[in-house]
């Protein structure tokens, strides 16, 4: 089932993710839609918060050419346990702030431990896209959005254009 995407400003946007304690078919289903609301986006990856649920949990799939397979990963408790050294500058958009892009500076490798659907502990390390998009996520369950890493006044310059936006689609 498809779900509504919070647009920033959203106080909820904000918070700080909980823990998931134990996996249950309802978050198992969360995961689903979430994967089903991040491909129609259409976007590579989503964390719950974005979906109005305070869940440590996030989706991605960096898969972007035609005719490769999808490789859609459900991450539980994702923790980013190394970094490189070496960064990478991606330009980043997100689901949450629509048709908006800047250029972030992250770690250009990660390495991540997650829970899988299963409750199963994986750990696996990222590099290029997937690692920016992994942080990307995860930053999501701290409270964080991509435009926090800008200077004040682009980020206020694109706030008040959320703002704008919000209003335009409460008209609508």
């Amino acid at each position: 089932m498809k779900r509504s995407i919070l647009i920033h400003p959203d106080p909820r946007l904000k918070k700080v993710a909980a823990p998931v304690a134990d996996i249950s078919d309802a978050l198992r289903a969360l995961a689903d839609d979430m994967l089903e609301t991040m491909y129609d986006a259409p976007g590579i990856g989503l964390a719950a918060p974005q979906v109005g649920v305070l869940d440590r949990l996030i989706v991605l799939d960096c898969v972007k050419k035609e005719g490769e397979t999808p490789r859609p990963l459900v991450m539980f408790n994702p923790e980013v346990i190394a970094t490189s050294d070496e960064t990478n500058v991606y330009e980043e958009g997100c689901l949450s702030i629509p048709d908006q892009y800047a250029d972030v500076t992250r770690p250009k490798e990660v390495t991540v431990a997650w829970m899988d659907r299963d409750g199963n502990a994986v750990e696996e390390t990222f590099d290029g896209l997937w690692a920016t998009c992994v942080q990307h996520e995860i930053d999501h369950l701290d409270g964080k959005l991509f435009i926090d890493y800008l200077r004040p006044l682009k980020r206020q310059m694109i706030t008040r254009k959320m703002v704008k936006l919000k209003r335009e689609m409460a008209r609508a």
